[in-house]
């Protein structure tokens, strides 16, 4: 048996033992392993001892550092699970006995080298430097001064309480992710993504720039299943990059375009990857609210990109595939039909009956037993293996990442600087809120950079959107907002790791492809400000009031995108600059709420549709000026 059989075979245990843990937690009520499990600490033990010793093997460095750091680990955990009513009882996180503070020091520096494994250097640095900050915080300057702690009380507060590596982000994977990762998985290796690729061409693929909105589809379904970028890049964009590239579009513009679908995945509703189930945690809502509220903002996106292909098309002289290349719609819903019955039972169970925790295991038992009945997608004994090794692996890198994470979370709570950053941050802006969301767009992008998206939004989350919820911004708002610019830097330059791997198919300039991804997705930088300053347009208000809205950001993108290619949807070109320049700051004069009012008492939505309408105006006349004199 070879090395690589050997470790396959032991994930895919690994994998069939936590599913095995989660089913049973959740259809098994409080007695779901007997005297075994009696509080809930244990079970998180038992799942980081199950999750966090493979890592070592699947990022192996050499056999004899290796192993002992993989017993170790498990050994360690095993005497927490042991001890853990215990520790509850007796407040461990605050007094432990000196065995159980060794142990939890030895612990610390495992989950770190985890995280490296896992997460690269980058996330691995900033968790460390995070995690030692209560040892060094008395002498630290200004706003990273807070309450000192000694190596002791920071290793058990790590390791014990349920604040830092067992706090939200690992709390929210051990409740609620777990079967909605498996859900994306079966989805991925039983023909999901081909079925929405096929239902996308024959749907869009004859329309001007049709491949191009066949991506924003595929991608966009595929990615809200599955969470991850790049693997969404790496996986629909096989397809639907040479399909552009066909049709005519240029090889970098592929590229952006399957790196804006791919991105906005992850922001579309009913998954939206593991970071929306953080964010339901950290805000004590069910995650439908989190669902719902992100609905809109996901909407007007890819309406915005739809309509800048659309505008590139139109502008470029883009044709759809001939029609022999257009699959037929019947016959893909006739092949493909139980895809479309998991995903409707799905919803139904997340939106109809609140049932977050069994939604996805139900969806995916009936997904695996209507995929015994496609003879293209039929799962075998090997597909069944690769199914389960991948959902292994998965599992065991997102676990490791979110107990990383929890560090930073951690030493932000033992020090007490979540809330003294939030002050110093709202001191630094004053009482003015736009230089308070410009601050924290910034930041949001930046960490975004170095950082995965989970991690950036729980960092910003604790520190950045208790400040804007101080302003006044509603809750939800404030930390979509913080998603939102956090996801940016997948298609912005410098780092744009989506557009980088779509590049990579493409056989494109990455730098070339960012830029392109920045432009195609140009309206996204403008959304979070759309909904963080009119909480209706995350359903807060009334329904009215979110209809009013969403038509004036629908019509405000509209404009915006055609002021930004030359080119509006509907109307044509807009060859002169000036005109373009008015038509787009009106589009946005008209989408952006909150514009300050002419004078005291003005009502400000009519103030800004007023000066958004004048300069639409101007510059539609000027193009027509232009058209009727050429």
């Amino acid at each position: 048996m070879t090395p690589a059989l050997r470790w396959g075979i032991a994930i895919i245990t690994l994998a069939v033992l936590l599913l095995a843990m989660d089913t049973l937690r959740i259809f098994g009520g409080q007695q779901w392993l007997g005297s075994w499990v009696t509080i809930e600490t244990q079970y998180f033990y038992a799942l980081l001892a199950l999750l966090l010793p493979p890592v070592f093997f699947i990022k192996p460095l050499r056999w004899w550092v290796d192993w002992p750091l993989a017993l170790l680990s498990f050994g360690l955990l095993a005497a927490f699970f042991l001890t853990a009513q215990q520790a509850l009882d007796e407040a461990w996180e605050f007094g432990a006995p000196d065995w159980a503070v060794y142990a939890a020091v030895v612990l610390w520096l495992i989950v770190v080298e985890a995280l490296r494994r896992a997460g690269g250097w980058v996330l691995c640095t900033i968790a460390t430097l995070f995690s030692l900050l209560p040892l060094v915080t008395q002498s630290m300057p200004g706003p990273l001064q807070g309450l000192a702690a000694s190596w002791q009380d920071t290793a058990a507060y790590h390791l014990l309480s349920i604040e830092s590596i067992f706090g939200l982000p690992f709390r929210a994977f051990a409740n609620l992710v777990v079967g909605f990762v498996v859900f994306g998985v079966v989805l991925q290796h039983t023909g999901g993504g081909q079925f929405f690729l096929n239902l996308a061409f024959a749907l869009l693929g004859r329309q001007r720039g049709g491949p191009a909105k066949v991506a924003i589809v595929s991608s966009g379904l595929m990615g809200s299943m599955s969470g991850s970028v790049v693997t969404n890049v790496l996986t629909t964009g096989q397809l639907t990059i040479p399909a552009m590239q066909r049709a005519g579009m240029a090889p970098h513009v592929a590229g952006g375009v399957e790196a804006c679908a791919s991105t906005g995945g992850v922001l579309l509703p009913p998954i939206m990857g593991s970071t929306a189930f953080v964010m339901a945690t950290l805000l004590e809502i069910p995650y439908l609210e989190v669902a719902v509220a992100a609905a809109l903002p996901a909407l007007l996106y890819f309406f915005s990109l739809y309509l800048q292909i659309d505008a590139h098309a139109g502008k470029q002289d883009l044709q759809g595939l001939p029609a022999e290349e257009i699959p037929s719609v019947k016959k893909t819903l006739a092949e493909g039909w139980f895809y479309v019955f998991a995903f409707l039972l799905l919803v139904f169970l997340l939106v109809v009956l609140q049932r977050e925790a069994l939604a996805p295991y139900y969806a995916t038992g009936a997904l695996l037993l209507l995929n015994q009945l496609s003879k293209q997608y039929r799962l075998d004994g090997s597909g069944l293996v690769s199914l389960a090794c991948n959902t292994g692996m998965l599992l065991i890198e997102l676990v490791v990442i979110l107990a990383g994470v929890g560090l930073i979370v951690g030493a932000l709570s033992l020090t007490g600087l979540s809330g003294t950053l939030v002050n110093d941050l709202l001191s630094l802006a004053g009482d003015n809120l736009g230089l308070l969301l410009l601050m924290g767009a910034l930041t949001s992008f930046v960490l975004g950079i170095g950082m995965t998206v989970t991690a950036a939004y729980i960092f910003l989350a604790i520190v950045l959107a208790p400040a804007l919820v101080g302003s006044n911004l509603h809750a939800l708002s404030a930390h979509l907002f913080i998603l939102y610019w956090a996801m940016l830097s997948y298609i912005t330059p410098p780092v744009a790791l989506g557009a980088f791997a779509a590049a990579s198919i493409a056989g494109a300039e990455p730098i070339k492809t960012g830029l392109a991804a920045m432009s195609l997705g140009s309206v996204i930088y403008i959304i979070p400000f759309i909904f963080v300053l009119d909480p209706s347009f995350v359903l807060a208000g009334s329904w009215l009031a979110s209809v009013q809205a969403l038509v004036e950001a629908l019509v405000g993108v509209w404009l915006m995108v055609g002021g930004i290619q030359g080119y509006l949807p509907g109307f044509g070109p807009l060859p002169i600059l000036l005109g373009r320049l008015l038509v787009g700051l009106g589009g946005l004069a008209v989408a952006l709420p909150g514009l300050a009012p002419l004078g005291p008492g003005a009502p400000q939505n009519e103030v800004h549709l007023l000066a958004g309408g004048i300069a639409v105006g101007i510059g539609l006349s000027l193009a027509q000026l232009h058209r009727s004199r050429s």
